[in-house]
């Protein structure tokens, strides 16, 4: 049987359990079309590059299957109808995966939260950043509308006398 990986993402509001159940139905529409969900990984709850259908994050979940074609095109079809599913897709793959996906090795690799790009959470010594920033001496003026003289708002040439 042709092997798949399929991702789908599902509305921010649901619960992590809303979420479990979702792939579960999922599960059993590949199982009844006779095939099997190899893993499956909760991604978690994350924020999406560009706001979709009015969801500024989702919750990402990936399945690895092995089905045929007609099984994993029913899933498929469950997907699209399903409202609480805002993307999906599914993508053959040649072989089953021997370690986790990339998002999983993304998580073991930081070592948890605080961490980026091995660069750690502490930042050290930043020097002296704010507080007093001493005399700035007059700055001329008020902060806003006319700033004197007879100008048109157009760089400095004078305003033009009303005839």
């Amino acid at each position: 049987m042709p092997f798949y990986e399929h991702v789908f993402l599902a509305r921010q509001d649901l619960a992590t359990g809303q979420v479990e159940a979702l792939t579960e139905g999922f599960t059993k529409v590949l199982t009844d079309g006779e095939g099997r969900v190899a893993t499956q990984e909760y991604w978690g709850l994350r924020s999406l590059a560009y706001r979709i259908a009015k969801n500024r994050k989702a919750h990402y979940v990936m399945l690895v299957i092995d089905a045929p074609a007609a099984a994993v095109a029913e899933m498929e079809r469950q997907v699209g109808l399903n409202e609480d599913v805002i993307r999906h897709m599914t993508v053959r793959i040649d072989a089953l995966p021997t370690e986790g996906s990339a998002m999983t090795r993304r998580g073991e690799r930081e070592g948890g939260r605080g961490e980026r790009d091995g660069r750690g959470g502490d930042r050290g010594d930043r020097g002296d950043r704010g507080g007093d920033r001493g005399d700035r001496g007059d700055r001329g003026g008020d902060r806003g509308g006319d700033r004197g003289g007879e100008r048109s708002g157009r760089g400095d040439r004078p305003a033009r006398a009303a005839i």
